[in-house]
């Protein structure tokens, strides 16, 4: 399904009542995204498809070494921030996924290096585990410029630069996308808390975006942060697919953020979400870095969201917004 007219007439042939978009009720719009050739480049870079897709115009070599540079960073700061040389093996789909394990112990003293986290994964181990996930959670929310260095500072943002100069703005226009849909400026770094913008559906809130990928976890939100997703996207809507499949994690989303008032769009390139959307009865958006494809950054745009959204839920009317239009 890589047409609009393909999924629209799959997800028509469905059974989904159109959202009714009552008066004097917000609508929220939340938007899950793929992460890798959606909202960032780096796998067509580090097999250099991505320049293949321009014929000649674009330096293989550079956007291959783009890639590594890349590589190598996330590694780097996974490893010296995330303890992940700790817990590669302990994948979970969200940080919040072993909470009940933990026992809220204060974590400013703790030594992770010698709290003998092993196999087997027992309820000791999964308490330690949850322990790290809540030091991560509480890392992210504070940034990367209160964990590197200067120097790492500059080469994180050099490596930015280089990239979205590389391919034509695909990284900065796929954050500036994300501020549109969520109505979210940036203008703190105080995160938007899902209570906050999705608690009653009588008051103005902002549209949540989610991010769903099929990476591991921890090198997923150190790419989100190394990316400058994360002032857009909190931890708590960062999901790993990775042994679970999306199917399950579009499940979670809906149950956790699902209601009376609320829209679900997918945005990705793959098949996996394509399908899993298909059977949540939900738009999909399929992002393609071709040049000159109708859906690709720079290039989407709420309004053509907007236009998939009414697709499957019909036109919402808001206050602001009293005849739909």
């Amino acid at each position: 399904m890589n047409k609009l007219s393909d999924v629209t007439s799959a997800h028509w042939s469905l059974t989904t009542a159109p959202f009714t978009g009552e008066r004097n009720i917000k609508v929220t719009n939340v938007y899950i995204w793929d992460m890798d050739e959606t909202l960032i480049l780096l796998k067509s870079l580090l097999d250099g498809t991505y320049a293949q897709a321009f014929g000649g115009t674009k330096d293989s070599s550079k956007g291959i070494e783009i890639g590594k540079l890349w590589e190598k960073l996330i590694l780097q700061v996974c490893d010296e921030h995330f303890f992940y040389e700790q817990i590669e093996d302990y994948n979970e789909p969200f940080l919040s996924f072993l909470s009940d394990y933990d026992d809220g112990k204060d974590l400013s003293g703790c030594d992770f290096t010698n709290d003998g986290l092993s196999f087997p994964y027992d309820d000791s181990n999964k308490r330690k585990l949850a322990h790290r996930h809540r030091a991560i959670a509480n890392k992210y929310t504070k940034g990367l410029h209160n964990l590197l260095d200067q120097n790492m500072i500059k080469q994180w943002e050099d490596l930015y630069k280089l990239t979205d100069d590389y391919t034509d703005g695909w990284l900065s226009s796929g954050h500036a996308l994300l501020e549109q849909t969520s109505g979210k400026e940036k203008t703190s770094s105080q995160p938007v808390t899902t209570e906050s913008t999705h608690g009653n559906t009588g008051m103005k809130c902002q549209d949540i975006n989610v991010l769903v990928t099929s990476g591991s976890l921890i090198p997923s939100l150190v790419k989100c942060m190394l990316f400058r997703l994360d002032d857009q996207i909190i931890h708590e809507n960062v999901y790993s697919s990775w042994e679970v499949g999306k199917l399950q994690c579009f499940s979670w989303i809906r149950s956790r953020l699902g209601g009376e008032s609320v829209r679900f769009c997918v945005i990705g390139d793959g098949v996996e979400e394509c399908e899993a959307a298909e059977r949540m009865c939900w738009p999909f958006i399929k992002i393609d870095f071709v040049p000159n494809a109708p859906l690709r950054l720079p290039g989407l745009t709420p309004r053509l969201i907007q236009h998939y959204l009414e697709v499957i839920y019909g036109p919402s009317y808001t206050d602001s917004d009293p005849e739909g239009q």
